[in-house]
């Protein structure tokens, strides 16, 4: 890695800690927006609100975690009273998941305040800076998700 290079990574490194901790992400039991449910469950409930029910399977992949993870996530939830699991079509090899009515209550209640912490968060970028922001993270969280490659060239190219 050439010089540049290293103090490149190092910069995004810091400004990436820095929006992690400035933004609450570091803090494991309340989300960024302060509501004292896990970062994961909250997630995890948003999944299933947006689109119905999922196997844990499928969550799972929605939320990039390992299997044993999402059993163990799924065992929360179902302990909060959110998340029942239920088997469809007579595959027993597949675990459904669905929220209850408290869970829809839980969900809806998480989404007003995630609205309501990106709005305060948005009113706090000048509206000029705005679309490259939202470009740069977009940039970023494909990079990050290996959808970048790099080109011969040098620059990224969308592959």
């Amino acid at each position: 890695m050439l010089d540049d290079d290293l103090d490149q990574a190092l910069a995004l490194q810091g400004r990436i800690t820095a929006f992690v901790r400035a933004f609450g992400l570091h803090q494991p039991d309340r989300t960024p927006c302060g509501t004292p449910v896990p970062t994961s469950e909250a997630h995890a409930v948003g999944e299933l609100d947006r689109d119905g029910s999922l196997t844990q399977t499928a969550l799972g992949e929605r939320l990039r975690l390992e299997k044993s993870t999402v059993s163990r996530l799924v065992s929360q939830l179902t302990a909060r009273g959110w998340v029942c699991r239920a088997s469809r079509g007579g595959d027993g090899r597949l675990v459904w998941l669905e929220l209850t009515p408290d869970g829809r209550r839980a969900a809806g209640e998480l989404a007003v305040a995630r609205a309501a912490r990106f709005a305060d968060l948005l009113r706090n970028i000048p509206a000029e800076q705005r679309p490259a922001i939202i470009d740069a993270l977009t940039t970023l969280v494909e990079a990050a998700s290996g959808q970048l490659a790099t080109s011969d060239a040098g620059g990224p190219a969308r592959g």
